[in-house]
């Protein structure tokens, strides 16, 4: 009924604009509609508030709760004294050379300890480096994918992991994303 009224009764166009007007009114348009499909949304709640905090101050649990198809297994002693002395490193700097047998986890601890010193704000720039160029390339795309598509993280570190996960995997997205606007 709506449309067949509208057609028997057209409104009146409005008084054409000058051209500046026009193009100012398209410019708008286009900046709104911009904003609207840049903005993710809110960030959500933390889900786990004690075990983001329990985390937050121990290395060992944070890798055991977030990444635990990486570290299933029970930790030897040479691992703890290597997550001990990440945690002094994180926390009040300094360097260490780790030596353990090849497939013991030494790139999965060094890649989980830069990630866990960037999302409990230790650390404001974090540095991993790699035997050689595709060794540091592979450890920078695995920290990648952790942020991008690791649903315990993005649980208790929204206000970092969400808006990674927004940009659905598609870099370019990177470069003006807004949460409700800002």
């Amino acid at each position: 009924g709506w449309l067949l009224w509208r057609r028997h009764n057209p409104v009146a166009a409005p008084p054409p604009a000058d051209y500046e007007a026009i193009k100012e009114a398209a410019r708008a348009r286009n900046a709104e509609l911009s904003a609207f499909g840049r903005d993710i949304g809110p960030i959500p709640a933390v889900v786990d508030p004690d075990r983001k905090r329990r985390a937050a101050t121990d290395f060992r649990y944070f890798c055991q709760m977030y990444f635990p198809r990486t570290f299933s297994l029970a930790w030897s002693d040479d691992h703890l004294k290597v997550i001990a002395r990440i945690e002094q490193a994180v926390r009040r700097g300094g360097l260490f050379a780790m030596a353990m047998p090849r497939g013991s986890g030494k790139s999965s601890l060094a890649s989980d300890a830069c990630i866990w010193a960037m999302l409990i704000g230790a650390r404001e720039f974090v540095c991993l480096i790699g035997s050689d160029a595709g060794h540091a390339r592979s450890m920078l795309e695995s920290i990648k994918v952790e942020l991008e598509t690791n649903e315990h993280l993005l649980e208790d570190y929204p206000e970092a992991v969400f808006p990674i996960h927004a940009l659905e995997r598609i870099h370019k997205r990177a470069k003006g994303p807004l949460c409700q606007g800002a």
